[in-house]
């Protein structure tokens, strides 16, 4: 049985894998994410959710590579972690008060027999309508600039939302792990 191995630094995706209690070993992909011109939020999502697993094909040979990306569409453009206090501001002023869709995408890859699954899970989140002062103080408190949206869903972070609506709310977090357990099935892994 190939083993697991998550393309990836995140230790939110590094957290939600534990919760299969399957061993699995992190490595970084070290890939360009810079948009390319004219690509939408699923685009570009899914290309590096692609990326992420195919650099670590030759690196992990008899392993399930898995590739995990977010982005979410805001105002036509793609959007993803802000890196910085003013940038998670402009992202949280222009999001409240909308919905808008974050999407995930997973990549599963069988570095053994190169068999590749790729899917995105779009997550629909409604923001109340938010004062520039809950704003600042949300971002001093949790800091998510590391995070697509500026927010964490699974922290402070829920006090911003009206709704959120999808199919895999680990989706939000950044790894769909309902469709992640049945990627891994059709490569023989049975979960639990």
């Amino acid at each position: 049985m190939p083993k697991l191995v998550l393309a990836s630094s995140s230790p939110y995706r590094k957290s939600l894998l534990e919760r299969l209690q399957q061993p699995f070993e992190c490595a970084s992909p070290d890939i360009d994410e810079t948009p390319q011109p004219g690509e939408s939020a699923e685009q570009l999502t899914q290309r590096l959710a692609q990326a992420k697993a195919r650099a670590l094909r030759n690196q992990f040979s008899n392993h399930l590579i898995i590739g995990s990306d977010q982005v979410l569409q805001l105002d036509g453009e793609p959007v993803s972690k802000p890196l910085n206090h003013a940038a998670a501001v402009d992202q949280l002023t222009r999001s409240s008060g909308r919905t808008l869709t974050f999407s995930t995408a997973l990549c599963v890859l069988n570095s053994t027999t190169g068999h590749e699954q790729t899917c995105i899970e779009p997550v629909h989140v409604t923001f109340r309508d938010l004062q520039a002062e809950e704003i600042e103080r949300y971002l001093r408190q949790e800091q998510p600039y590391d995070c697509a949206g500026s927010f964490k869903s699974e922290g402070y972070g829920i006090t911003l939302i009206a709704r959120m609506q999808g199919d895999d709310p680990t989706s939000l977090i950044g790894l769909p792990l309902i469709r992640l357990r049945a990627m891994l099935a059709k490569e023989g892994l049975a979960l639990p």
